[in-house]
């Protein structure tokens, strides 16, 4: 007679979850690094200290055109800097598929830009038939909703 040595013929039918844990570990890592990388857009100054309404969470959105006006008045969508004449071309092409209830447009100005600049861009805007434009600015921290 021999004795069986680490158990029985059966199969075992219950799932190893160690390795599943590890996997999952591993992307949530991958995911924390990589998300604020994610984030498009120029580093700029908003003007702050504004009591304004709810934050518009269309801003955040992919599908969202948001034109950034830097200090030394370079216009971006995105990370792709383009001049102010060729800025209509591409608020155009990106609003041709839209409904008009859709057709938004939101600038990002730097504090230090000029008015008459932040004028140029809106009146480039309204050339492409978009009437809903959006003023980005920092919301005043600590302050109570009413």
């Amino acid at each position: 007679m021999s004795m069986k040595i680490g158990g029985t013929d059966e199969f075992n039918s219950e799932i190893n979850v160690t390795p599943m844990v590890d996997v999952m570990l591993v992307l949530l890592i991958i995911f924390m690094i990589v998300t604020p990388l994610l984030q498009d857009g120029m580093k700029i100054t908003l003007p702050g200290n504004m009591v304004s309404p709810e934050t518009d969470e269309e801003i955040t959105k992919d599908t969202s055109l948001v034109i950034t006006i830097t200090d030394n008045d370079n216009f971006y969508i995105g990370q792709q800097g383009f001049p102010l004449d060729v800025l209509a071309d591409k608020i155009k092409a990106k609003m041709k598929d839209r409904t008009p209830d859709k057709k938004i447009v939101f600038i990002k100005a730097d504090e230090n830009v000029r008015y008459e600049t932040v004028v140029k861009v809106i009146d480039t805007i309204r050339k492409q038939e978009v009437d809903k434009i959006g003023l980005v600015a920092d919301k005043k921290k600590g302050q109570p909703k009413t």
